[in-house]
């Protein structure tokens, strides 16, 4: 069975020839991870993608036909970024345009994984939460104070939609192995080759030299072992990479842990076939003892400005310590507002005695005095004096005119968290359209 994976993320790209070698020979299934943390929590907060529309509308454009044609189920996970439900509507909304502009028919199956207060509630007042860390116990407050919660899915939805016969999938946020071992497991394929397979795939040509997010990566499925290798012939697999990105994000090196189950690598093996192919075999898989699902909720917590310096005198970088404490000390003087409703943050990139960059990072609880805060601090900062200053003109310099910038909503995480669950299916709606 031959699984491609078009790229790390839906929206960075790849190669248009790589794209035409997947699909020389015959395809079964296609995936593609749309979302991640990453980028932190602000992109569920807003509800937006923080990959870009058109790059996202090319990158299924060239996609969605080849899939159809080779009758390939074509899975998206994490949709939108986020995988919330506005994040989903938006890559569906996508999807159905491509459709009418290429007078393409097919049946989509489509998974949302929000989750409610009330439910997280439910599941905290009953003990079934798992803190992820000791320093972030979940409250009743964090989980009120959410804007958005999701659930992070595991194989058992995609399952039931590939039953379903689905031409395309297109899920809400999903384990980004999920994309891959799912059809792997559908078929009756080994569980420990599956996600051992559908965690190096994920990433699409992060495991191949040269390291490429934005390109297509192939795997064919066995009995026994599973092989990689790049679609792109500028590419290749060597087994020193794919073992290497086996590891990657992942804190033992031998375990790999998902919500259906844990995957044993210890004894692993990464065969070099050819010059740019890798056999692996040896995984096993064992099913979680307690089902659980990860939770990702975020809160509003206020407006951003920001500005950006570069400061290239010697004397000036050595007294910056000094030139901080005397300007916070200053706004906190001159705001109107209280303390309690902006915080500021000076940060510093570099390092070097006639190098140095600074963001001055003001977040209000409204823009109003995010922009106060950051005008106060910039205009303080440029011109503070120090014991020793020999310059009468300004310390930074601004490379971008206006010097302050909003950045807008600012979110941080409320939910982190695993749920305990008597089913792994229980927080997500399916839904099925002719499109």
């Amino acid at each position: 069975m031959k699984i491609v994976s078009l790229c790390g993320l839906l929206g960075y790209g790849y190669s248009e020839e790589a794209l035409e070698v997947a699909f020389s020979e015959h395809v079964d299934y296609v995936g593609v991870d749309a979302g991640s943390t990453d980028p932190g929590p602000y992109y569920l907060g807003s509800g937006k993608s923080f990959t870009d529309r058109n790059a996202v509308k090319r990158d299924l454009s060239l996609a969605l036909p080849k899939a159809l044609e080779h009758k390939a189920p074509f899975i998206i996970g994490s949709a939108g970024g986020a995988g919330a439900k506005a994040h989903t509507d938006w890559l569906l909304d996508i999807i159905r345009e491509i459709a009418k502009e290429k007078n393409l028919s097919f049946k989509m199956g489509v998974i949302y994984s929000d989750v409610d207060k009330e439910y997280v509630l439910e599941k905290l007042n009953s003990g079934k939460i798992i803190n992820m860390s000791e320093s972030f116990p979940l409250t009743e407050k964090m989980v009120s104070d959410s804007e958005r919660i999701v659930s992070q899915i595991g194989v058992a939805p995609i399952i039931k939609l590939l039953e379903q016969k689905v031409d395309v999938i297109v899920s809400g946020r999903a384990c980004d192995t999920a994309i891959y071992a799912a059809p792997c497991v559908f078929n009756g394929y080994k569980e420990g080759l599956a996600f051992h397979m559908a965690k190096i795939m994920e990433c699409g040509a992060m495991c191949a030299e040269p390291v490429a997010a934005a390109d297509v990566m192939q795997s064919y499925m066995y009995d026994d072992y599973f092989e990689l290798r790049p679609a792109s012939p500028k590419r290749k697999c060597s087994a020193e990479r794919t073992a290497a990105h086996t590891m990657y994000e992942q804190t033992n090196p031998y375990m790999i842990y998902e919500p259906d189950g844990e995957i044993n690598i210890k004894d692993a093996k990464f065969e070099q076939i050819d010059e740019r192919t890798v056999r692996i075999s040896g995984a096993t898989f064992t099913p979680a003892k307690e089902k659980t699902l990860k939770l990702e909720g975020v809160k509003k917590v206020g407006y951003r400005t920001i500005c950006v310096g570069g400061i290239f005198d010697p004397l000036t970088i050595k007294n910056f310590d000094y030139i901080e404490k005397t300007v916070k000390d200053f706004v906190a003087s001159a705001v109107t507002c209280g303390s309690e409703d902006y915080t500021l943050n000076f940060r510093k990139y570099g390092g070097a005695e006639s190098n140095f960059c600074v963001v001055i990072d003001a977040v209000g609880k409204t823009q109003d005095i995010a922009d106060t805060v950051c005008s106060l601090a910039r205009s303080r900062t440029l011109h503070c004096d120090y014991v020793g200053r020999k310059s009468s003109a300004g310390n930074v310099a601004f490379p971008f005119s206006p010097s302050d910038v909003h950045v807008g909503e600012v979110y941080e995480f409320s939910v982190f968290h695993l749920a305990k669950v008597d089913n792994l299916e229980e927080t997500v709606k399916v839904a099925i359209e002719e499109v």
